[in-house]
């Protein structure tokens, strides 16, 4: 959701009969620099592009690529300097992700809120090969508007979990199997947020499940609970330090067991926040600064990946939507993981 995160003072500025708006700025952020950008999605003076998604090439990582929405029109796919390679056409699908199925193909789910009473998943399968995405299925989910999308790892049987936050707070599970051209889904709501979610990523390792919440902070839930309602924890709160509502996008790195880093778009503050896992304790915070590329302003949906992707990113790739991008349509930027841990370790 675009837009910053204001508070509102009167008397206190000598301002009579009204209001002026003062943007609320979290501990400093480290400034680091896109090593490029996506070409601008093609729905211009809008709030259109939104969330990324990485397939990482396991024999050519610089042959890798980037899925990314255009909630207005449809699903892009990027190379890594940024040329689109396809289009897929469908308004309305807002977050996406992606998996690779044990069979070697890539499953691309998008959530779809081109009807705003029931949310939908979009599958579809993205050709390595070519970048062309290739539509598999269209599922309902239930009541509410699409938003907030993740997968899980796949389950012994095959199936893999595909978990959506509507804008309506509850938080349903959906099981996909596929077998051949054949794709069947079965979904339940698992959770419930109080207010509206969007940003959700799930780590495998510790079969967890992170949702954030706008206006709240991010919840951590229990895959393997009988209960995932009642296994969720706060476990970072909107705190105006570390997050400045709204809080967006999420996105993994692991390292080992259950180590590495969660991140999440602190969009109030045009920053990104760095939580170690598995306590989540705050690392620090990164912006994204006008270098060769411009800043990123407003940022809905990240990504980010681990492992080299060539030269530019060897350690690691993150992608960020830019919700500004002026005076081009939004895109998309990219970032080397490396080059902000050496910022926040020197920091």
């Amino acid at each position: 959701m675009p837009g910053t995160f204001k508070l509102f003072v009167l008397a206190s500025l000598g301002i009579a009969g009204g209001c002026a708006s003062i943007p609320i700025q979290g501990e400093p952020a480290v400034p680091v620099f896109a090593k490029a950008e996506t070409v601008p999605v093609g729905t211009a003076a809008e709030d259109a592009a939104d969330d990324p998604a990485i397939w990482r090439n396991p024999e050519k990582p610089e042959k890798s690529l980037i899925v990314a929405t255009d909630k207005k029109a449809g699903l892009h796919v990027y190379d890594l300097q940024g040329r689109q390679l396809s289009f897929f056409d469908g308004a309305g699908l807002n977050n996406v992700d992606l998996a690779e199925l044990e069979d070697g193909r890539i499953l691309v789910a998008a959530s779809d809120r081109s009807d705003i009473a029931t949310a939908h998943i979009l599958l579809a399968f993205l050709d390595p090969a070519t970048g062309a995405l290739s539509q598999a299925a269209r599922l309902s989910v239930g009541p509410g508007e699409g938003y907030g999308i993740c997968f899980g790892k796949d389950e012994l049987d095959g199936s893999v979990s595909i978990f959506s936050a509507p804008k309506n707070g509850v938080i349903y599970r959906t099981v996909v199997k596929t077998s051949g051209g054949q794709i069947a889904g079965r979904t339940e709501a698992v959770a419930r947020v109080a207010s509206q979610p969007e940003g959700c990523v799930v780590d495998d390792r510790t079969r967890t499940l992170y949702i954030g919440e706008e206006v709240t902070g991010i919840w951590a839930f229990d895959m393997d609970s009988a209960d995932m309602d009642a296994s969720k924890r706060l476990v970072a709160r909107v705190d105006n330090r570390m997050l400045v509502a709204d809080v967006e996008g999420l996105a993994i790195y692991p390292q080992g067991e259950d180590g590495g880093m969660l991140v999440a778009s602190s969009q109030g503050d045009n920053t990104y926040a760095v939580y170690e896992l598995p306590e989540m304790t705050p690392v620090g915070r990164f912006r994204i600064a006008a270098g060769t590329f411009g800043s990123t302003e407003e940022t809905d949906g990240i990504e980010l990946a681990s492992g080299s992707f060539g030269s530019l990113y060897p350690g690691g790739l993150f992608v960020a939507q830019d919700g500004a991008n002026e005076p081009e349509a939004q895109n998309f930027k990219l970032v080397s993981w490396a080059e902000v841990m050496a910022a926040l370790s020197t920091d």
